[in-house]
């Protein structure tokens, strides 16, 4: 497996250290691999469709939101 580093800020980091049980590493690896998901997805869609530029822009955005909604909500799957 690679490794990736993450810069953060300060006032962020000091959040995250009162979560000693969470690993944050793998909340970092699940947002970027839904985000990969959502990205090929767009792909897929857009290969296929004859959608503008603008309608697929549109289409990005809810399925960020909704992806983040569900994220943070902690659904994961």
């Amino acid at each position: 497996m690679t490794n990736m580093t993450l810069s953060i800020p300060e006032d962020l980091m000091t959040k995250m250290r009162k979560f000693t049980e969470i690993k944050w590493s793998e909340i970092a690896r699940i947002a970027i691999e839904q985000r990969i998901k959502d990205l090929e997805l767009i792909e897929k869609i857009a290969q296929k469709s004859k959608l503008t530029q603008k309608d697929i822009e549109e289409l990005s955005a809810k399925i960020k939101r909704g992806a983040h909604r569900r994220f943070m909500n902690g659904d994961h799957s």
